[in-house]
């Protein structure tokens, strides 16, 4: 068996060697890897380590003799530690009612609605509402209560925002996984008189502990990585991706400003590591294969009714928060007059702050960067999961890595990187303060989602069928796009709008590397919040959501109806 392996493998390495376009592709590959994404981070290393007088520690202590820099890392491990246990408590509360109990339309759609709303919103969407909703001059706390001396700023602001906005993200995760526990295990308990409660704790629970676990560090690291809702309502409450931003453009401190980051990658990296390379390994482990057959939903008033009115609630309170943005885009004057609602800002939007030219900027460059990431992702896990040879290790764990840097790390990585050239000398110089830089931040950043949805689906397919048309003499270029892109349109879709939303929403790398050539929605949408002129902000805001939703809504109907799952339908 181990000699007929090695066999295949020998064969497979022949035909990759044969193959002059596949060796290309994987020299390229790996050239546009090792350099947008290796050597950034490596230059931080460099610059942190690296002095005057050579190796030294001494930018490290003067960090670290900074009061605000230790603060900071305290800060942003408290509010990643609460905002990872209160969104992976909520989440899971969410996946077991959907799971476990039997909801009616209208919550179900309630439940969709919440699941897709992060997606297809701006990071800082509910800080906005927030302030408006809670702040000094808030609708609920200034105007309905008439309490005037409470600040929504800082750092339960933060948490309560960063909760609403990641808690999602775990329900999705929890969510399949709940699905995949074998109900024959539940009812057996169930049999032997243990009570609901105790069939959870004893049996639910443990099975579903890697899980939980996995859904925390996820997280845990957005939060501590997230720089668009600690800037707007973290107030004075620092965190590292502010402090490092901060550091940069009050301080003019580059050298301080990539020791910095180097901190907060090695938190990420670390908490990554365990997240993917464990728990992800050990929730497989634990739960495999799908159920063995349906489960039966709890019909028990005295459990169902306080579980779905709970969940309800929560949902209504973070739908209620995303339709504040654009009703206090249509407010005559934020804070102090409500009505009679007004169109003027989304006029001023276009006619005296350039909204065309953010508009036109931002569409512009995610929709170059968008099929650009979607086909390189479906490239990269083509040869994760079809070839073998020698660097796909490499390809494959330099591309999932952008997922474990923050947007703020990648930025600071560029500007040390770029601004002077390839280890300034020059090279590639040019790119800097260009759309081409930002491009290729918004490719680096999309990359991983995109390469694991191309992962899964092409696990899927069989080797034979590629077998085939490699036997009828088609080269790899033309086996890849004739047979094996379209068994994983769906995927590309998926991997395309995904790319092009979260370009389109980016802000934490960008707004380091943006210069007044371009103009981008959310780089403004952070100045105008940051001015106070939240109306303004909750205009550019509101038509960024309508590009977003209507970009997701129309692959959805793409895919509907003309995409893979259709095909087998018919047939």
């Amino acid at each position: 068996m181990a000699a007929r392996t090695r066999q295949s493998a020998e064969l497979d390495r022949k035909k990759l060697f044969g193959d002059p376009i596949m060796i290309t592709t994987i020299v390229v590959l790996i050239a546009f890897l090792t350099l947008f994404i290796l050597y950034p981070l490596a230059i931080l290393l460099v610059d942190s380590f690296v002095g005057d007088g050579g190796f030294s520690f001494s930018v490290f202590q003067r960090i670290f003799a900074m009061p605000n820099f230790r603060t900071a890392i305290t800060n942003t491990l408290k509010v990643g530690f609460v905002v990872g246990l209160l969104s992976s408590f909520i989440g899971l509360l969410f996946a077991y009612v959907e799971v476990y109990v039997r909801l009616n339309k209208f919550v179900g759609g309630l439940f969709k609605v919440v699941s897709m709303l992060p997606v297809v919103s701006p990071p800082f969407v509910l800080s906005l509402s927030m302030i408006m909703l809670f702040g000094k001059a808030g609708i609920i706390t200034r105007h309905l209560l008439g309490i005037y001396d409470n600040s929504v700023y800082g750092y339960w602001g933060i948490v309560i925002v960063q909760t609403l906005t990641f808690f999602p993200v775990c329900y999705m995760m929890l969510k399949g996984l709940l699905k995949n526990i074998d109900p024959s295990l539940e009812e057996a308990a169930r049999d032997m008189g243990a009570g609901r409660w105790k069939v959870f704790l004893d049996v639910t629970l443990p099975l579903m502990l890697p899980g939980i676990g996995n859904a925390f560090l996820v997280t845990f690291i957005e939060s501590i990585a997230d720089f668009a809702n600690p800037m707007l309502i973290g107030g004075s409450y620092d965190t590292l991706a502010t402090t490092i931003y901060l550091q940069i453009t009050g301080a003019y401190d580059k050298a301080g400003a990539a020791a910095m980051a180097v901190v907060l990658l090695c938190i990420t990296l670390i908490m990554f590591a365990v997240q993917k390379y464990y728990l992800e390994a050990k929730t497989a482990a634990t739960l495999t294969g799908k159920a063995s057959r349906g489960r039966m939903l709890m019909e028990d008033k005295s459990v169902k009714i306080p579980l779905t009115v709970l969940c309800t609630l929560v949902a209504l309170f973070v739908i209620a928060m995303y339709i504040c943005v654009p009703i206090g885009a249509l407010f005559p004057t934020w804070g102090r007059k409500f009505f009679p609602l007004t169109g003027k800002w989304f006029e001023l939007v276009f006619t005296r702050y350039k909204g065309f030219k953010a508009f036109k900027d931002s569409f512009v460059l995610s929709l170059i960067a968008s099929p650009i990431t979607a086909l390189l992702s479906m490239i990269i896990s083509y040869l994760v999961v079809k070839r073998s040879f020698k660097s796909k290790g490499f390809i494959e764990a330099v591309s999932m890595l952008a997922m474990a840097v923050p947007g703020t790390v990648l930025g600071v990585g560029y500007i040390r990187g770029f601004s002077g050239g390839v280890f300034h000398t020059g090279f590639l110089q040019g790119i800097y303060g260009t759309g081409l830089i930002l491009i290729i931040v918004f490719i680096v950043r999309s990359l991983p989602t995109g390469t694991r949805s191309g992962i899964s689906a092409l696990r899927q397919i069989d080797k034979s069928i590629e077998e085939s048309a490699y036997d009828m003499g088609a080269d790899s270029f033309k086996v890849f796009m004739t047979v094996t892109l379209p068994l994983i349109k769906d995927s590309f879709l998926s991997g395309l709008v995904t790319a092009f939303v979260r370009s389109i929403t980016a802000i934490s790398a960008i707004i380091l590397l943006v210069t007044p050539q371009f103009l981008l929605i959310t780089v403004q949408i952070n100045e105008f919040a940051e001015k106070g002129s939240y109306s303004l902000a909750c205009a550019f805001a509101t038509i960024l959501i309508i590009i977003t939703y209507g970009a997701v809504l129309l692959m959805n109907l793409f895919t509907k109806y003309f995409g893979t799952s259709r095909k087998i339908k018919e047939d």
